[in-house]
């Protein structure tokens, strides 16, 4: 496994993380709220590694790669807190 796929791996994770614990701690009417915030952060670390490692190669392909799977992580998430209500 390259290191762009481990990146992008590992935020897939830690946004499944963090959708599971917004889910069990915070009140449901703010859990959107929270993964809202959740999307955002996952973004912005793509952003930051880059940053970092100051090489623009594959930024837009992790960008979209990571905001797409933690955009469908968080509207499964969505969807769980809309059926269990």
């Amino acid at each position: 496994m390259n290191a762009r796929w481990l990146l992008v791996s590992l935020l897939w994770v830690s946004t499944l993380a963090c959708a599971l614990l917004t889910i069990v701690f915070i009140p449901h009417e703010h859990a959107l709220e929270w993964f809202g915030a959740i999307l955002a952060g996952s973004v912005a670390t793509v952003s930051f590694v880059h940053l970092i490692k100051a090489s623009p190669s594959g930024f837009v392909e992790e960008l979209i790669y990571v905001g797409g799977g933690s955009y469908l992580i968080l509207a499964i998430s969505s969807i769980y807190l809309f059926v269990r209500g």
